[in-house]
């Protein structure tokens, strides 16, 4: 059989960041493949142009989007690589300061120009291509699905609005043409994804329209999974629940961001919501659906927090008892609205509630992972890795919650991609070890 020719240089794709920049960067290898050029990613030993896809959400995230450029900058001075391109949402964000900083950078682009940039390396943007995606390093049988880009949100603390503009709904038709073809090539799996997914058809449909779109994923063939992340809390659409119900193929699990829960924090933040509101929201989702899984994150840090503030969270976390959590120390984001107030909670103490509240959902997330010993789960299997097959519940999403693990010794048949009904047999804080049921 004939291999394919490569006319064009080898081009490798550096995506930083979180799970939306990652469907950016899946979508341009498919234009540049589809323009006859190699797309490598990040592990490819050797290539002739390097696109660095960037972040600039927070302090570490722009570090680490910095020290790449720079590693590949001097990759470049050195001969290795005959190009490098910058794009993404540190260089949507800096991309003059930046330029005279590091001259060895090419071409600098922000986050919604990939016809510019390919235009730069010799390539036509294909309009009939639009939300085609070449799969990254990442297991081929889930994906992420990206249904709008931008935020209208005004939190104080938060700058994506600044490097992504504002909401714009991709269509109904749009994202199941997208989520077909996702199928078509055997993702069973979909995290739908967006700024702000409940604000989701407003822009469109003139009203939130994220339960009819799940309605029509629940009828794409192939598709068993579809989960939802990033679920803004004030003015939550009920209707989504109702959604949950319905559609057996919607996971009974939902990242619904907090930030905080105190009211004079959140009114610094720009929040919209109370703590009274917030407490009244979960009990709805929880009475709707008894076994949801919720994930949270939660801002410690934040300029004027006190002592007494922080409490407020501590009780409120110890109250809720929340499946999945995370937490963030505060950064000082230039032209936010918090960065006009002077961030005066020492670096110090924002890691010491860090991982004080870290600590306590520790304990939260083991009395809650024991009890399920002893029960019964259809597990998704993402990978091999030291003897176990690993994969997920319904209730856990890929590389922030929790897995399970099942000895491969007496599970040999077990296959990467595929479901499986593990039955629990012992639990730590955040794993789950289990057996298959025969």
């Amino acid at each position: 059989m004939k291999t394919k020719e490569f006319h064009h240089p080898s081009i490798k794709i550096i995506s930083l960041g979180c799970s939306k920049n990652l469907v950016d960067s899946e979508q341009l290898a498919a234009q540049l493949q589809a323009n006859d050029f190699e797309v490598q990613w990040e592990t490819a030993q050797k290539s002739d142009i390097v696109i660095v896809n960037t972040c600039g959400f927070i302090d570490s995230a722009k570090e680490e989007s910095i020290n790449t450029i720079l590693q590949y900058a001097q990759a470049k001075e050195q001969g290795k690589i005959r190009q490098l391109i910058v794009t993404g949402c540190l260089s949507q964000r800096y991309a003059n300061e930046l330029r005279e900083e590091i001259p060895e950078v090419d071409a600098w682009h922000g986050t919604m120009d990939m016809p510019q940039l390919l235009n730069n390396i010799g390539a036509e943007y294909k309009h009939q291509l639009l939300g085609e995606r070449a799969y990254s390093a990442t297991p081929k049988h889930y994906a992420y699905l990206k249904i709008s880009e931008g935020c209208n949100r005004t939190c104080s603390f938060c700058a994506i609005p600044l490097m992504r503009g504002k909401h714009v709904s991709k269509s109904i038709e749009a994202i199941v043409a997208e989520a077909k073809n996702l199928a078509k090539n055997g993702v069973k799996e979909i995290m739908l994804i967006a700024q702000e997914l409940t604000y989701y058809g407003l822009d469109l449909y003139k009203k939130r329209s994220l339960d009819q779109l799940l309605y029509a994923l629940q009828n794409v063939d192939g598709i068993e999974w579809i989960r939802l992340h990033y679920a803004y809390p004030s003015k939550f659409p009920l209707e989504i629940l109702n959604a949950m119900k319905d559609c057996d193929k919607v996971c009974h699990y939902l990242d619904l961001p907090l930030q905080h829960a105190n009211d004079a924090v959140l009114k610094r933040m720009q929040r919209q919501i109370t703590l009274a509101e917030t407490g009244e929201l979960i009990d709805k989702i929880r009475t709707a659906i008894p076994d949801i899984a919720l994930r949270t994150t939660f801002l410690v840090g934040f300029p004027g927090e006190t002592e007494a503030e922080f409490e407020d969270l501590v009780q409120f976390v110890q109250q809720q008892r929340f499946e999945r959590l995370g937490v963030f120390t505060y950064s000082h984001e230039e032209d936010t609205a918090a960065y006009f107030a002077e961030d005066d909670v020492p670096e110090e103490i924002k890691e010491a509630r860090k991982a004080y509240l870290m600590d306590i959902q520790q304990q939260i997330s083991f009395e809650i992972n024991t009890q399920k010993i002893g029960k019964t789960f259809k597990v998704l299997f993402d990978r091999y890795e030291n003897n176990y097959f690993i994969g997920r519940t319904q209730y856990d999403s890929p590389e922030v919650d929790n897995e399970v693990l099942v000895p491969a010794k007496a599970n040999t048949y077990l296959r990467i991609g595929d479901f499986a009904q593990i039955k629990i047999t012992d639990a730590s804080e955040f794993d789950l070890i289990g057996e298959v049921v025969s």
